[in-house]
């Protein structure tokens, strides 16, 4: 049974940072992505970071939230720094299917709140 469970979430001003966890159990060595859904919206794709450890990012996001992995603790990190009230959201981690690439396993969600 896969299980992803998200933590890291907060009130935060802008211009500051948080990181968000995922940690994994029942999947290994997936491609892992961050999505995120603000109110009255559509959930988005936030990043993506392979098994082997290829990233990619959103273009709101690039060059300010970094993607990463640690096998050994089967956990997957989002470094969000410079934050913005527009990235007020709930974020999900998914484990992605291997053939499709899409979001086969999420997780609870956590939320992240921007605002002085």
């Amino acid at each position: 049974q896969v299980q992803l469970v998200e933590s890291g979430g907060g009130l935060v001003q802008p211009g500051g940072s948080l990181r968000l966890s995922c940690a994994a159990s029942g999947i290994f060595f997936s491609a892992m992505a961050w999505y995120r859904q603000a109110p009255e919206k559509q959930r988005e794709w936030v990043a993506t970071i392979s098994g082997g450890g290829s990233t990619s990012y959103a273009d709101g996001v690039k060059g300010r939230f970094t993607i990463s992995r640690d096998n050994v603790k089967n956990t997957v990190y989002l470094q969000m720094n410079s934050l913005k009230s527009e990235d007020t959201a709930v974020y999900y981690c998914a484990a992605l299917a291997v053939y499709s690439g899409q979001p086969a396993h999420w997780g609870q969600g956590t939320q992240v709140t921007v605002s002085s």
